[in-house]
């Protein structure tokens, strides 16, 4: 296979080529490491295991990422009156 180039448009995407490529490489390791007759169950359990982690990391990442400028533009946060109205009594414990 020929070596590619991948234009990254940003550091979350760079963050989930490079967790990819690690799951590849363990992926990889294990099937050379683990006992004949074992290979396809053990690499199966370190994919879904694995993969369920990247697409988390990925998924946090990326909301993560799509987060920080709505945080930056909200309005800034004011104190909100209490009601004068309301009139709040409090109980002793034990008492009915």
């Amino acid at each position: 296979m020929q070596p590619r180039t991948l234009r990254l448009t940003d550091p979350v995407e760079a963050l989930v080529v490079e967790q990819a490529l690690a799951l590849v490489r363990q992926l990889r390791a294990a099937c050379q490491t683990v006992p004949h007759g074992q290979v396809l169950a053990q690499a199966e359990l370190l994919a879904v295991t694995q993969g369920r982690e990247l697409t988390r990391q990925a998924l946090q990442a990326v909301l993560n990422d799509a987060a920080a400028p709505s945080e930056k533009k909200g309005r800034p946060s004011a104190a909100v009156p209490a009601r004068r109205s309301a009139k709040v009594k409090a109980r002793r414990s034990g008492s009915p």
